[in-house]
């Protein structure tokens, strides 16, 4: 019998990371002689992996332009860092849906367009690094919404499609769990409206943290 999986999107979904993934993108344009895209442009790409998001921003910009900002944004975050800066919370109610749906029996994922040792730093700050089964980051697959990352999760928790639930915050995440066959659950917090998550395929919208788990138990 397939195990049931719950695989969460990390920035928005579980952390609100907004205010240093916006800081850092700033700092990366302004390193190379360009004008800050603004937070909202930036809201808009979250979940995209590093060249993919600049690409957006940046449309018809030569590809070593691309690799300079990819790269300038790496270490602009690094650099936050390393001063102590980077604050990101766990929105409210996570710890607790982690939490219970581990009592429950549910094993857990997470699917990022973070980096390994992104990804790593947050879960540690947050006591969650032995919570999660498996981590499929940006390092190691194409960008979301190719579902390279949830066909991985998958596989290494022994879990078929129809018992896998994906929870994330963008349109990216949502066509991502369509692609691999899996449920999809919109998260309201993040950086897509409802509306667009509904639009990508989304089986449920959680408007707040606490309707959570009634979503998730609802889809297996």
């Amino acid at each position: 019998m397939s195990n049931r999986l719950a695989v969460f999107d990390c920035d928005g979904t579980m952390l609100d990371s907004q205010a240093m993934i916006c800081t850092a993108m700033a700092q990366c344009f302004v390193a190379n002689d360009l004008p800050d895209p603004g937070e909202a442009a930036t809201r808009r790409i979250v979940g995209l992996s590093l060249p993919e998001a600049m690409q957006v921003l940046l449309p018809g910009a030569e590809p070593a332009l691309l690799l300079r900002l990819t790269d300038s944004y790496k270490r602009a975050f690094h650099a936050m860092r390393l001063r102590g800066e980077i604050e990101e919370p766990l929105f409210a109610g996570i710890a607790e849906a982690i939490d219970t749906l581990d009592r429950e029996g549910w094993l857990l994922g997470i699917a990022t367009g973070k980096s390994d040792r992104g990804l790593r730093h947050a879960l540690e700050a947050h006591g969650l690094e032995r919570r999660f089964v498996t981590l499929q980051t940006a390092d190691r697959h194409p960008s979301k919404p190719h579902p390279a990352m949830l066909h991985a999760a998958m596989a290494e928790a022994g879990a078929e499609p129809h018992m896998t639930v994906m929870i994330g915050d963008t349109s990216y995440d949502i066509a991502m769990a369509k692609a691999a066959g899996a449920h999809a659950i919109g998260v309201g917090w993040g950086y897509h409206p409802a509306e667009e998550l509904f639009a990508a395929g989304a089986d449920a919208v959680a408007l707040v943290p606490g309707d959570l788990l009634r979503h998730i138990r609802e889809m297996a």
